[in-house]
């Protein structure tokens, strides 16, 4: 049944709406607004029940009440059921209506409520996420309103404040605020910043304060507007406890020594730099010390670097009794400190560190252990000696490297020739290692002579140097200095390989000489040492008895028992073994029955004064005497004149070296001499 067409005027509605039998219930009329809500043509809804329509159920009560005639107009919401099966909320609106005289019906006006709802979900939602953020921030959240009453807080907000569940049960906004107030520690100004807020409503402040509990915190305040007008104010509270605590570590962490608790660097500059200011101003000095413990490796190695921190808190704590309040000790790593004194003349100085010397020559009871540490103090001046604390360090640090050549345990004021002698060794050791690198270096070779009948018993092997800027380079300032930077291990090995080498090319030509190496104590402590020469000698093809090691006394004695397996480890390769520049160490009879030792090599600090002086024949005499009962060969150096080397064959000195008979000669020059001695053994 097709619905009649509507009446003009509720096709006029805006609204969608419909005409209903007001007995049976069912449509009659409906407006082309209506038909797009349900989602319907307008033909369709002929005789349509409006309760079908309608998906509530107490859709079925609503009708019952229209009828009943409860109301002439009756108000509710409810769901439309729209063709494709959705439930649309709608808000209805049913009046009785008499289309005709006693013709009662009802006009149902419907507004789509999809839009609002929409609107409140996001709203719903949107408030969530604040409600969501807020309660998540790390600050606390307070919201008053522009009478003061709260409106809105967070979790953390109460956190901060301590508020308990007394004054949170109460619901009195008075009791709440009364709390806070309780709560800081200067109330007069919490309540004076209140005021100021109070008459000045647009007011954005940031405040710090500081609550009994102990907490800090910074308020930021801020007005709460809408449309320009004033709706109430938020706080919002960070805590600043654990941030300003940080700050302090930090700052700690970073102008300390973490170990001594000591000033660092860091600190000593920039005291430094306000003394340099300082002394600008009043043209007044102050020095700058820098400490080194003395042999401190030596406590590490042996009692672990647990012991050896223990040690230097206590070396530290004594260095800083001797200074004043004004002084500054610092840790620059390690084993080392600097000290600045306080508008300290030369005089100051010297007091402070003989005081401070003093000090760290005193025992030492660590842990229950006894043991003795002493330092090297180099001292630089303001502003003889520089204007900042690099400069003056850098003075001070070259000053203290000088006492440690001269035997460590005392100090010495900064002088310019100091590092005018720093530089070269600097640029003296570039050139080295670049010389090493570039093929710079060559082995002369000194023969040895039997004093019996002058024949020749072998060469020592003498490292050369020639630097194209240098020039030759001499020994005695090259070797040191390998020796101070740990250099001297790569010219050892450098020398024995050579060596090696160049005894293989005489052995081959059958001219067999016995060649002679110098080995350092660095070199020898080597834990590979014993297998490098076993290396180079097999590889070689060289007999080994062609190869003699001449090893210092310091090397003996230094740790007897490791000493003494690696020599016999060596002695069992079947090369030779010496002791060089015998008399200048510490050896005793002792050390020399143990170790397989074949020779004595005499210093030439023994043999200069031959034969004239008493106390040199004393010695040479003595220690032929004991080679010649421990069945020892002697061999004596430096030999430059035929008196010491009659002298010498009369003690029954077994063979010299010298310049009497040749300097160190390259192989090919060595190679003439040893073949003229050859021929002078065979000229009848």
């Amino acid at each position: 049944m097709n619905a009649p067409s509507a009446p003009s005027w509720l096709e006029a509605l805006l609204e969608p709406s419909c005409l209903v039998d007001a007995t049976r219930y069912r449509i009659f009329a409906v407006n082309r607004a209506f038909a797009r809500l349900v989602g319907l043509p307008v033909g369709d809804f002929a005789d349509k029940s409006i309760v079908e329509l309608t998906s509530a159920p107490e859709d079925l009560y609503f009708w019952e009440d229209v009828a009943a005639g409860l109301s002439d107009s009756i108000c509710s919401e409810t769901w439309v059921r729209s063709a494709e099966g959705e439930a649309i909320p709608v808000e209805r609106k049913v009046g009785r209506f008499w289309l005709r005289a006693g013709e009662p019906c009802f006009l149902v006006t419907m507004r789509d409520l999809r839009p609002q709802r929409q609107t409140e979900e996001a709203l719903e939602e949107h408030l969530a996420e604040l409600k969501a953020t807020l309660e998540s921030t790390g600050d606390g959240i307070l919201v008053l309103n522009k009478e003061g009453a709260v409106r809105h807080y967070n979790r953390r907000f109460l956190e901060l404040w301590g508020v308990p569940e007394s004054v949170l049960n109460t619901g009195q906004d008075a009791n709440l605020l009364a709390h806070m107030l309780d709560n800081v520690n200067d109330q007069q100004g919490y309540q004076e910043q209140l005021e100021q807020i109070a008459q000045d409503p647009l007011r954005h402040g940031t405040d710090v304060l500081l609550l009994r509990s102990g907490r800090m915190l910074e308020c930021v305040t801020l007005p709460q507007t809408s449309r320009g007008r004033v709706l109430g104010r938020v706080y919002s509270y960070r805590d600043l406890t654990e941030r300003l605590d940080a700050q302090k570590r930090i700052e700690t962490l970073a102008y300390t020594d973490a170990l001594t608790g000591l000033p660092n660097r860091l600190l000593l500059g920039q005291r430094v730099a306000a003394a340099v200011r300082a002394a600008q101003r009043s043209n007044s000095p102050f020095s700058i010390l820098f400490i080194d413990l003395d042999r401190f490796k030596n406590i590490n190695d042996s009692l672990g670097h647990a012991f050896g921190d223990h040690a230097l808190v206590e070396a530290a704590s004594r260095m800083q009794k001797v200074l004043r309040e004004v002084d500054t000790l610092c840790r620059v790593g390690g084993d080392e400190f600097v000290a600045y004194l306080h508008e300290a003349d030369a005089v100051g100085a010297e007091i402070v560190t003989r005081r401070i010397l003093e000090r760290l020559a005193q025992p030492f009871d660590v842990d229950g252990v006894s043991f003795s540490l002493g330092c090297s103090i180099g001292v630089a001046m303001y502003p003889t000696d520089g204007n900042n604390l690099d400069t003056l360090i850098q003075c001070a640090d070259t000053a203290m490297f000088r006492v440690k050549e001269r035997g460590r345990g005392n100090f010495r004021f900064y002088q310019p020739q100091m590092n005018v002698d720093l530089l070269a060794r600097v640029k003296m050791d570039h050139a080295m290692r670049q010389g090493m690198e570039q093929g710079l270096f060559r082995l002369h070779y000194q023969p040895q002579i039997a004093l019996c009948d002058g024949r020749l018993l072998g060469a020592e092997a003498l490292v050369r140097w020639t630097d194209p800027e240098l020039g030759p380079v001499s020994p005695a300032k090259f070797i040191p200095l390998a020796e101070e930077s740990g250099f001297i291990i790569a010219i050892g090995n450098w020398v024995l390989q050579e060596a090696v080498r160049q005894a293989t090319v005489w052995q081959e030509a059958g001219t067999p000489t016995v060649v002679s190496v110098n080995v350092s104590a660095l070199q020898f402590q080597q834990g590979d040492f014993v297998e490098r020469v076993a290396r180079a000698v097999h590889a070689a093809g060289l007999q080994p008895r062609l190869l003699e090691l001449e090893l210092t006394e310091s090397i003996l004695i230094r740790d007897a028992n490791e000493a003494l397996a690696r020599l016999h480890s060596l002695a069992s390769l079947g090369v030779s073994l010496s002791i060089d520049d015998f008399g200048t160490g510490y050896s005793s009879l002792a050390y020399l029955k143990k170790f397989p030792i074949s020779k004595l090599k005499i210093d030439r600090a023994f043999v200069t004064g031959l034969p004239a002086d008493e106390g040199d024949r004393a010695i040479v005499s003595a220690t032929i005497a004991m080679a010649r009962a421990l069945k020892l060969a002697v061999v004596a150096e430096g030999v430059e004149t035929p008196a010491q080397r009659d002298y010498l064959h009369g003690l029954q000195c077994e063979a010299f070296q010298g310049f009497l008979c040749s300097p160190g000669l390259p192989a090919t020059e060595f190679e003439r001499l040893r073949d003229s001695l050859l021929d002078a053994e065979l000229t009848p």
